[in-house]
């Protein structure tokens, strides 16, 4: 191998070697593809120079009140409009795409409302960002979950629950990108049980605070849905499509693993100032395993146009047989 075919060699693997590198508080570039940036909040995320979401990383409050972590937002569309909303006017406790539910208890004792942020801490420990093969990014992340209601003999905070979610953004395709969501849940403590809203509405888990403009369709595997106030049964994927901007129109599907607790979730579903939700567990706690992960799996699809319903029950079998 003569001097030029050495250096070349070296090169390419260095190459491969920084766009392979698990990182934590440092910039990251995936070959003019993905970026990604941390600061002192949380980590961006971009794809050819523009924006595609932001994790938060570091509790965010407004003076003290409503503190939270451990969410995305903003969330933007192909064309740079921005999907979610944090801190509304109308429910100052919801936030961009977050997984939180209103009960907790240890034991008999209620602890705390992770829903409303009511007594909860999310302590984001550890965070890894890698470029896949397939050049999608991945977003891991250890959070430990407490509450000052919760504390042992020497007023130190006990942790209760050990969370580690995996997300990952694929590259824009087709005019659609795929996010998926991993979220697993593991018991510190014993009896440790998560519910949803002791009604009969029972809203609670993986959630999305969207902007809702006037035009905001709602569909599902049968066509059109219609929001009520108690939660519906829509399958395993609900379309929510408008116009978030003058100009443009996007499209945001959640989509359900069927390999997953409580599938086919029912849907909470609201055409003004709320989040939209696939409800699990509802009303009545489910109990956590301190050995075996609760695990929770969804996708987005963030589209620029109307997908059509074959189209999107074709998105829909390609991710219940992925093998990951």
């Amino acid at each position: 191998m003569n001097k030029r075919n050495i250096i070349s060699y070296s090169l390419l693997l260095l190459m491969f070697i920084f766009t392979s590198l698990n990182v934590n508080g440092c910039h990251l570039k995936a070959r003019e593809n993905f970026e990604v940036r941390h600061d002192k909040q949380g980590i961006w995320i971009l794809e050819n120079g523009e924006e595609v979401l932001f994790y938060q990383k570091v509790t965010k409050s407004i003076e003290g009140i409503y503190p939270r972590a451990n969410y995305i937002h903003p969330l933007y569309s192909l064309d740079g409009d921005t999907l979610t909303e944090d801190f509304p006017e109308d429910h100052l406790h919801q936030r961009g795409v977050y997984w939180a539910w209103h009960q907790l208890w240890i034991g008999d004792q209620w602890i705390c409302d992770p829903w409303t942020t009511e007594n909860m801490v999310w302590d984001v420990i550890d965070t890894k960002t890698q470029i896949e093969q397939d050049m999608s990014v991945m977003l891991n992340t250890e959070v430990i979950w407490k509450s000052p209601v919760w504390r042992d003999e020497n007023g130190v905070q006990i942790p209760f629950v050990k969370e580690r979610t995996s997300i990952q953004i694929f590259p824009e395709n087709n005019k659609v990108r795929k996010i998926d969501f991993e979220i697993r849940l593991l018991a510190l403590v014993d009896d440790v049980r998560l519910g949803g809203s002791d009604d009969e509405k029972g809203y609670g888990g993986f959630s999305a605070r969207i902007k809702l403009p006037e035009d905001m369709q709602f569909i599902g595997q049968q066509g059109v849905v219609t929001p009520k106030r108690e939660a519906v049964d829509a399958g395993p994927w609900i379309q929510f499509y408008g116009s978030f901007s003058e100009n443009d129109q996007s499209g945001i599907t959640i989509m359900c693993h069927p390999d997953q607790a409580g599938f086919p979730q029912p849907w909470i579903l609201r055409r003004q100032g709320s989040i939209q939700n696939p409800v699990f567990p509802g009303r009545a706690p489910v109990r956590l395993s301190s050995k075996r992960h609760l695990e929770l799996k969804y996708r987005m699809l963030i589209h620029r146009n109307r997908l059509k319903n074959d189209e999107l029950e074709k998105y829909f079998d390609q991710y219940r047989n992925e093998k990951r």
